[in-house]
């Protein structure tokens, strides 16, 4: 995020409430607005194309696109964050000169992992026609190099050519869905939100390209961190199944859809868990404006002193400044999403009569807006904890949240309809629990493990 930092940290300097209202906006953009504008899309592509089809059909539509956004994440994981790593380490060398074939080469990976993947699945599991397949994985892989593509544009400090292309993708979307839907019914529906995505990945390459006007050169030099950096690859696997986990246990419960395609889902559940992470997006605004100014600056003052020469006195205030600052953002988070969470929960009930949400899903929702404030105040730590590239306990910590979301669901599953939503929440609470005593172990040491535990040449 090397770039969206840079632009935040240049406007929260400005002395005015302009700059500072624009950092913030502009965390809230990067951090939700590609998710926004596709959610709005779907919104609207139901909306349009509902006039031309039936109720059924939104709903095989919608049963598609889930299990896409789903296993895609899961799967294309290990590649996006090994890219991530890579970029990263060339970004601080200052050599970018290799990241068009890079981009290259991410995606030759993510095609020839993701395709026999989706293919196994839509072909040999899925009971859907041969039409519907094909454009289900070709609607599978442009989601998967979306999520790749995502590395790239965190580094691109024109954010708003950014959200122009998701913009621009998924209003093409929305505006097709109705002509296509009347001449291929589901297909339609599916293919033209796949138009939107090709539109969408095709300006967003044009503009990394852009960004990055080099020559095509060595489109797998980073196949090496795979193996040099597993930990990073395992754990992108492990959290995004970790966030998915319980949807996929839920998926089976008697109260769910089972549909005759194999493709199950439980709207009940899947809605409300949907609705109550909307409770985190403006925390998700702070937690960006705050990691990438205030903690980065003294971050940056710790090390940069140290390869200085900085006498033992300024070591120790540089890392008391650390201290501070990771405390001083987690009282603030604290504040505003323990405020935020607490007016959802207490307005649901409006909240579900206003947007005509069905009632049954209140009780998930309002354990689903808890385990959310839970899981965004961990999501701050993993980033502190990447930070100091703690791969080994960001990897434990993700594995726990895994094994805790998937065994209190499987429990809460068994008790019944009044108990859903209670191991997503019971598993958000450990997993903070545990990633804030490890992190604050390790910062109290830091000193310690920077010159002793994390240094190559003791030993």
């Amino acid at each position: 995020m090397a770039g969206i930092g840079f632009v935040l940290r240049k406007l929260s300097k400005r002395d005015d409430l302009s700059g500072l209202f624009q950092a913030y906006a502009y965390s809230a953009l990067i951090s939700t607005g590609p998710w926004m504008f596709t959610i709005i899309s779907l919104g609207s592509i139901s909306y349009l194309a509902g006039k031309f089809t039936t109720v059924e059909t939104l709903s095989e539509f919608r049963r598609v696109i889930i299990y896409n956004f789903s296993f895609s994440l899961v799967f294309s994981a290990p590649v996006f964050m090994v890219v991530t790593r890579y970029l990263a380490d060339a970004i601080y060398r200052k050599d970018v000169e290799g990241t068009p074939g890079l981009l290259i080469g991410g995606t030759a990976l993510i095609i020839g992992t993701q395709l026999p993947l989706a293919s196994a699945f839509y072909f040999f599991y899925a009971q859907i026609s041969t039409g519907l397949a094909l454009a289900a994985i070709v609607n599978f892989i442009l989601i998967s190099e979306i999520w790749l593509l995502s590395v790239f544009v965190t580094a691109i400090k024109d954010y708003k050519s950014v959200l122009l292309a998701f913009g621009t993708g998924m209003g093409f979307s929305a505006l097709t869905s109705a002509f296509l839907v009347d001449l291929f019914d589901l297909i339609g529906i599916l293919s033209a939100f796949s138009l939107g995505l090709c539109l969408t990945v095709a300006l967003l390459v044009a503009r990394v390209l852009a960004e990055y006007p080099y020559r095509f050169k060595e489109p797998f030099a980073f196949m090496g961190y795979f193996k040099k950096y597993w930990e990073v690859a395992l754990s992108g696997v492990t959290y995004n199944s970790a966030s998915w986990v319980d949807k996929w246990i839920m998926w089976q419960a008697p109260e769910s859809d089972h549909s005759p395609t194999h493709l199950f889902l439980y709207p009940n559940y899947d809605s409300a868990m949907f609705l109550a992470y909307l409770s985190i997006v403006p925390s998700m605004a702070m937690f960006i404006m705050s990691v990438e100014t205030n903690f980065f600056e003294a971050y940056l003052k710790f090390y940069r002193d140290i390869q200085h020469k900085a006498s033992l006195s300024e070591i120790k205030e540089n890392h008391e400044n650390i201290l501070l600052s990771i405390l001083r953002s987690s009282r603030n988070f604290l504040v505003v999403q323990g405020a935020i969470s607490l007016i959802f929960i207490l307005m649901a009930s409006k909240f579900f009569t206003a947007f005509g949400v069905n009632y049954m899903q209140i009780s998930i929702y309002r354990f689903g807006v808890l385990g959310s404030f839970f899981q965004v105040m961990t999501l701050f730590i993993n980033i502190i904890l990447s930070y100091f590239d703690c791969r080994r306990a960001y990897m434990g910590l993700q594995g726990l949240f895994l094994l805790s979301n998937a065994a209190f669901t499987f429990i809460s599953f068994s008790y019944g309809f009044k108990y859903y939503g209670v191991g997503y929440y019971l598993a958000c609470v450990l997993t903070f629990v545990v990633s804030s005593l490890y992190m604050f172990h390790y910062i109290k040491r830091l000193p310690f493990h920077t010159f002793i535990s994390t240094n190559a040449s003791v030993g």
